[in-house]
Order: structure tokens, then sequence, then C-alpha cells
């Protein structure tokens, strides 16, 4: 199953982090089984999912899986919880007995909350006890019910942020920024975006590159992306490019095959 062009949300259950850490964390989520025998039955399944920059965490509450972060599949055992960056096209190949427990930040968030930059973070599929405690992720794990698990991680995370007697201004003109290109329709180029914020371009650079790892241009282009692609799945007949900040079809279609690797009209694999 292929995000965007398939509904893999279908497969899980979501909830919204509170209002404390609604800048931070843009969800929880966790395999609804129920949804997984239905849709997948007793096959083996994958889910593949474009970059997006957000930093996430996979807390395995089932059976082993394979993941592949760029060109190389590692395999998680049922003990091992992951963070990964999201910086390039990721798999993940899961049996019918797969239960994830995802919580997705936002973008510079785990710098934030926790000092740590997400650019350090690269490709790499690192340990989640990176940013939380073994004890906390094994008593997670001994809990049954999934507003129970997000209760003992908003918890958790609103500690961190008190201990922070601010927010970095790093993070804030990076939140700022994105705003404020998706208020102009996706469009706003980086320099405007600079400006606006009263920045020159290479302190947004700088914010970006230490704050999410990739240049406001690399990421404004997969936002734009992929946020266009969506609209155009979601009602093909009536997309509008110009709406996104695209000067016609062919350039969405080339922005499209640059984000997915894939040519709209045929099915990824």
């Amino acid at each position: 199953m292929t995000e965007i062009f398939e509904n893999i949300k279908k497969l899980y259950e979501f909830e919204q982090p509170c209002e404390e850490l609604s800048t931070y964390i843009e969800f929880f989520s966790e395999t609804s089984l129920v949804a997984t025998q239905s849709y997948v039955a007793s096959e083996e399944f994958t889910v593949k999912l474009f970059p997006s920059y957000t930093p996430t965490i996979w807390i395995n509450l089932g059976s082993p899986y394979f993941l592949k972060n760029g060109s190389d599949w590692k395999n998680v055992d049922q003990q091992t919880d992951v963070l990964v960056l999201r910086n390039e096209i990721i798999e993940r190949r899961n049996l019918p007995t797969d239960n994830i427990f995802t919580i997705k930040f936002f973008p510079g968030a785990i710098e934030a909350l926790f000092g740590t930059s997400q650019a350090q973070i690269g490709s790499q599929i690192l340990e989640a006890t990176e940013l939380i405690p073994y004890t906390i992720l094994q008593k997670l794990k001994n809990l049954s019910d999934f507003k129970d698990r997000i209760k003992l991680l908003e918890a958790f995370f609103l500690g961190k942020l008190y201990q922070k007697n601010k927010v970095g201004h790093d993070y804030t003109y990076v939140q700022k920024a994105i705003a404020l290109f998706a208020s102009s329709g996706l469009a706003n180029k980086n320099s405007e975006l600079a400006r606006q914020l009263a920045l020159t371009d290479k302190s947004l650079y700088r914010y970006f590159t230490q704050t999410v790892g990739a240049s406001p241009k690399t990421y404004m282009a997969m936002l734009r992306a992929r946020t266009a692609l969506t609209a155009y799945i979601a009602d093909t007949p009536n997309f509008n490019p110009y709406a996104y900040g695209y000067y016609d079809r062919s350039h969405f279609y080339k922005d499209v095959y640059n984000f997915t690797g894939q040519r709209l009209g045929r099915q990824l694999n």
C-alpha cells in the first residue's frame, strides 16, 4: 500500500495531541487490528511512505517487520522501536500481525522538545530510546488501551516542554515560514518568505538546514508536491495545478515524478 495513492490511514486509529503539544506533534496513531484483518487478511503487506521531513517514532506492539529507508532493508525485531526522519522514501514490509504505535512530530519539533536536531538523524534508523527512555517505552507496551498510551506519552512530552524555558527562535522561524508558504498558495519564493520574516536568505537557509535537515527550497518543494498530489488523487477531474503554485500541468507532473519516482497514471508496486 502506498500513501497518497492509496488510503493507508484506514489501517490505523488516529488521535490528536493535547493543545499544549499541538504545535510539536502532528498525531498519535496505532494499528487497528480489526481493519488490518479486514483489508489485509492473511497476506504479508508493504506500506510505502514518501518524504515529509517529519521525525517519526514507531513503537512495536506486534510482530517483527522489515524497514527500508533509502536503499537498505533492516530487520526490526519485536523488541525494537525506531526513530526515522522520513527524508526519503521509506517502506515497511509487515506481517498481518503488525501492530505499530506511531508518534509523528512536526519538522524541527524534536529540537524544540529534546534539544536534538533532526538534521543529525539524516537517513539513519535510530533506536527510539534516543528520545524516549526504555522504561517509558516498556510501560507503554504494558498498557492495553490506545488512549492510555497517549496519556502516558503526553505526560512525558509535557514534562520535557516545561523543562525548556522557551522555544528556540530557529524552530519558531521555521514554523512561521511554513505557515507563510501555505498561506501564499504554495507559491512564495524563499527570498519572499525571508523578507516577510525580516530575515536574510542566509538566515532562513541556516534555520532550515539546522532544524529540519533540508534547505527551505527542498522542504517547500516537497510540501507543495505532497499537498498538490493529495488534492489530485482526491479529485482528479477538478484538480487545478495553478492553485498550488505550478506554472502548468507539465510542471506539476514533473514535480510529482521527482517526489514519488512515479509517473501519474501508473500504480507503484
